[in-house]
């Protein structure tokens, strides 16, 4: 397969990323508006490239078509500027005399101190805060919360359809913190907190068995956890682990506690 030394930025409200080149294929993530990229190669045909998303270093495979080349330059003026993540649900924006939809948590090419030539032309009149600014646990919650019902979906990063680790990515990018993608990574991160007593609202929360890490959750007052399964939802957590409100059932093993916000 033909190796690319490219850059691309996400122009469309949302782009599946998949395991191999193929419609058919599993989607692992997906892009939002604003996300930027390194191209690693490009399939036999010519209609896929293998990326590899600067946020996360998350690998997978996009449509051509849905690939927007960038210079180098460009790419390194989006690494440096603290350009404006958006806060609407949902909104549309000018792109290039055209009007676009786009989600929350789309990365938009506006700064407070604009210190780069701007490539291209993008109007935007909804709620943003800058990418770098660090929020608190209030305003995490706030995030959190406007994602409440939003329905699981297997390698979903959108309030239309979400995944646990992305759901935790999302609301931690949006205020102001760097998640690595799946859960297993994130339970890498932070700071190891030794037990439910000692977690404070914020904290991550992980499940599965002893050896294997398959769900994250974030951790609320009241002995409660917000998670995606089934929808984002606010469910009970014990140090065994978390209790459906509705049934009063288990379904999820408590492996670890991490805290990010320091």
């Amino acid at each position: 397969m033909p190796v690319l030394e490219e850059k691309g930025v996400c122009r469309l409200s949302v782009v599946p990323v998949r395991t191999r080149p193929l419609e058919s294929s599993e989607m692992v993530t997906q892009l939002l508006f604003g996300d930027h990229y390194s191209v690693m190669e490009q399939d036999s045909r010519g209609k896929w490239v293998r990326i590899k998303v600067y946020f996360d270093g998350y690998e997978g495979w996009i449509d051509k078509k849905q690939h927007y080349a960038i210079t180098d330059e460009y790419f390194a003026q989006i690494n440096s500027a603290d350009y404006k993540v958006c806060l609407d649900l949902s909104t549309t924006i000018l792109f290039k005399k055209h009007t676009l939809n786009i989600l929350m948590g789309s990365i938009l090419p506006i700064a407070s101190v604009e210190l780069f030539k701007v490539e291209e032309q993008l109007a935007f009149n909804g709620e943003a805060k800058s990418l770098g600014e660090v929020w608190p646990f209030e305003r995490l919650k706030q995030v959190a919360f406007k994602y409440l019902n939003a329905p699981y979906l297997w390698g979903g990063r959108t309030p239309f359809g979400i995944d646990c680790s992305g759901f935790t990515q999302m609301v931690f990018k949006i205020c102001g913190y760097r998640l690595e993608r799946d859960s297993p990574m994130q339970a890498n991160q932070g700071r190891k907190v030794a037990s439910l007593a000692e977690a404070r609202p914020g904290d991550l929360c992980f499940f599965g068995t002893k050896t294997k890490i398959n769900h994250v959750g974030i951790l609320l007052e009241d002995s409660t956890v917000i998670h995606a399964s089934g929808h984002v939802r606010v469910d009970k957590i014990t140090e065994e682990g978390i209790i459906n409100i509705d049934t009063g059932v288990k379904s999820h093993t408590l492996n670890c506690l991490r805290r990010i916000i320091k």
